[in-house]
């Protein structure tokens, strides 16, 4: 087995102009199974985030009157972030898992026609 061809015919084919129509459309599909979940996990996750810092910040006094009640309030909101960063991983899993299933029947189709005219 020649590894060197094969890896030749791999960037040859990324490179390869894909006017094909069904191979836009499949593109297209599978972007549009992936893309909800990836912009949740980036939006969720970034907010997520914010809040953990916020509370960070409260509970060391940064900001606010550093009282205890703030302090407090702080461990309150930085564990809820720490909640929400964690949970952000498990909730992307599952909705890329529905967008898959959601759209696989059309993507398996698409893609089966599309190899069976490359033979």
């Amino acid at each position: 087995m020649n590894t060197d061809k094969i890896y030749a015919e791999a960037i040859a084919n990324e490179y390869a102009p894909k006017d094909t129509s069904k191979v836009l459309a499949l593109r297209k599909l599978d972007r549009k199974a992936k893309s909800p979940a990836n912009i949740f996990a980036y939006s969720f996750g970034i907010i997520m985030t914010l809040v953990l810092g916020f509370g960070m910040c409260l509970s060391m006094g940064i900001i606010g009157n550093g009282g205890a009640f703030v302090m407090a309030a702080g461990i309150v909101v930085g564990a809820l972030g720490i909640v929400g960063v964690g949970l952000n991983y498990p909730i992307y899993k599952r909705l890329l898992a529905s967008g898959k299933e959601k759209y696989a029947f059309e993507i398996m189709q698409l893609a089966r026609e599309i190899s069976e005219e490359a033979e």
